[in-house]
């Protein structure tokens, strides 16, 4: 079996059949539309917050200007927290860093999604396999978020699941999983 990336002298090849591009490209999107979808929603809904006599001003401009955690747990693990232990710190990284990091991530995603579907061959530019290459690490938290895999343990046990087969309710969800960490293997040594 060939490996699905390969370094040429004019870029990556992309070695994967149609229907695999296909399918990783609509992934792609599919995570697109999940940081789309989120940043919709939350623009949609207005702060608490609201300035009286004796507010601070900067405190409450502050309290609606910083965006609040997305509810999606698949979203959550794009976009993370950027200090867990105090609220305060995490939510000024967040209104500093957010927006920016979704934009980047779905500039990479949107990317990544475009090179899949040229006809094929297709020969990524650096910059092309850079963006899948950040895409399949997104594709890969939200799927591992939709798994439950929170360990290194968790994600060993993915492969009993793949090795039950379709006896299992997750053997596909995980034989995807696994095939999108090969993939992924494959394109960092394309790149080295």
């Amino acid at each position: 079996m060939s490996r699905p990336f390969r370094r040429t002298r004019g870029g990556v090849l992309v070695q994967l059949d149609a229907h695999e591009r296909a399918l990783l490209g609509r992934l792609l999107d599919d995570v697109d539309g999940l940081l789309a979808a989120d940043a919709d929603e939350r623009d949609g809904v207005s702060s608490n917050a609201s300035a009286s006599l004796d507010d601070d001003l900067m405190a409450v401009l502050e309290a609606q200007l910083t965006p609040r955690p997305p509810s999606d747990p698949a979203v959550a693990r794009l976009l993370p927290d950027g200090n867990r232990e105090d609220p305060e710190l995490a939510a000024g990284y967040r209104r500093l860093s957010e927006h920016g990091l979704r934009e980047r991530k779905r500039a990479a995603l949107g990317r990544a999604s475009s090179a899949l579907r040229r006809p094929a061959p297709v020969l990524l530019d650096t910059s092309e396999a850079l963006a899948l290459l950040k895409g399949l690490t997104d594709v890969r938290l939200v799927l591992g978020e939709r798994l439950g895999l929170r360990t290194d343990e968790d994600a060993e046990l993915l492969h009993d699941v793949v090795a039950a087969g379709p006896a299992d309710p997750l053997a596909a969800a995980a034989a995807l999983y696994d095939a999108l960490t090969w993939w992924q293997e494959s394109l960092v040594s394309a790149l080295r």
